[in-house]
């Protein structure tokens, strides 16, 4: 699902950027713009199977890129890894997701807020040791791994800050809603982002 969600994206990249450069018609692509963001967040959930109630501040990384087509509208694909740290013994939770995107933006002089949406897919990553220590090189006999993939449905809000017409400062946030054959998949809850955006 993944490869196909890239090869539909590079393909609508390479698309507008041959209307894009058309100067004998209406000018469809506004421009390109990509950038990197860091997260953190607030997640709650009891793990499904399992039991265990986890919560706590994520941490993460990840980057977005778009085209914008017209004065409002952004298309293009985001990915980001989350790892929530559990029980401070080196137990976690990761989250790496990724999609495409659409959004809707108002630029104003300084200021560009925006909502969108994602729809792709990722995997979750489970480890808790429950009974043990991450410290010494002793095989733990009380410990859990579980590995799934799931589709992602994330709606997002956010707002540019405007440096200059090349970089904008960005403020997101948005709420990852993770589903897999087995139902909906937690934790969950929202996620704050801060980044650098360049514009071409």
């Amino acid at each position: 699902m993944k490869r196909l969600a890239f090869t539909v994206l590079i393909g609508f990249l390479l698309a507008c950027s041959v209307l894009g450069q058309n100067d004998t018609q209406k000018r469809i692509v506004a421009g390109f713009n990509g950038g990197m963001m860091v997260h953190t967040g607030y997640l709650q959930g009891t793990l499904q199977g399992f039991g265990y109630r986890a919560q706590g501040a994520p941490f993460g990384l990840g980057g977005v890129i778009r085209v914008a087509l017209g004065r409002h509208w952004m298309v293009g694909g985001e990915g980001y890894v989350s790892t929530l740290r559990q029980m401070h013994n080196g137990s976690y939770i990761k989250y790496g997701w990724g999609g495409l995107l659409g959004e809707f933006y108002w630029p104003f002089k300084h200021v560009m807020p925006y909502v969108g949406l994602t729809v792709g897919g990722g995997t979750q990553t489970t480890f808790l040791l429950l009974d043990g220590s991450a410290t010494d090189w002793t095989s733990e006999q009380n410990a859990v791994f579980h590995k799934q993939g799931f589709c992602a449905i994330t709606p997002f809000v956010g707002c540019d800050f405007i440096l200059t017409k090349v970089v904008h400062l960005t403020l997101k946030a948005d709420w990852l809603n993770t589903i897999s054959h087995t139902g909906w998949i937690k934790p969950t809850g929202p996620r704050f982002y801060f980044g650098v955006i360049f514009y071409h």
